[in-house]
Order: structure tokens, then C-alpha cells, then sequence
């Protein structure tokens, strides 16, 4: 008879960030690693936008984030027009 070991590793993790209270729950060492660095990554770009660019981020993103598609277009019409120009 036979019996077999569970593997060790992961169950989960939860990260929580002191400055926001933000708290994510991952299930790999991976994506504790990725949740942390784009957690911190998002503090950095906040910290540097002041409160006009933070609302215009915000509703921006609000706008995008709840159409895929409407995000994959603006990036193509970004890649077709030309650096710094008026398409109108």
C-alpha cells in the first residue's frame, strides 16, 4: 500500500497594505509577488497625480475597464494616428 505526500507549498496569502488598507488573498508565491509589485506600482503613480488627474484617471479607467472592447480600440486608433497629431 502506497500512500503519497502532499506537495508542500502555497495555500494562500493575503497581503494588506498598511497605507490604504487594501487587502488581496492569492494562492501562489508568484502572485503574492505580482499583487504586492502592482499594488505598490498603483501608490507610486497616485502619489504623483494631483487632484484634478486623479479624478480624470479614475473616470477614465472607470469608463475603459468596463468595456474590453472600447480599451482595445483606443489602443489601435492610438497606434494608427500619428505622435503628438490632430486627426480631425
Amino acid at each position: 500500500m502506497s500512500t503519497t505526500t502532499p506537495a508542500w507549498g502555497w495555500d494562500q496569502a493575503v497581503f494588506r497594505c498598511g497605507r490604504c488598507g487594501a487587502q488581496h488573498t492569492v494562492t501562489t508565491e508568484d502572485g503574492y509577488l505580482k499583487a504586492v509589485g502592482v499594488h505598490s506600482d498603483a501608490h507610486a503613480v497616485w502619489d504623483r497625480l494631483n487632484p484634478i488627474e486623479r479624478d480624470g484617471i479614475t473616470s477614465i479607467l472607470r469608463t475603459i475597464l468596463a468595456a474590453p472592447e472600447l480599451a482595445a480600440e483606443l489602443l489601435a486608433l492610438a497606434d494608427r494616428q500619428p505622435a503628438g497629431g490632430d486627426s480631425r
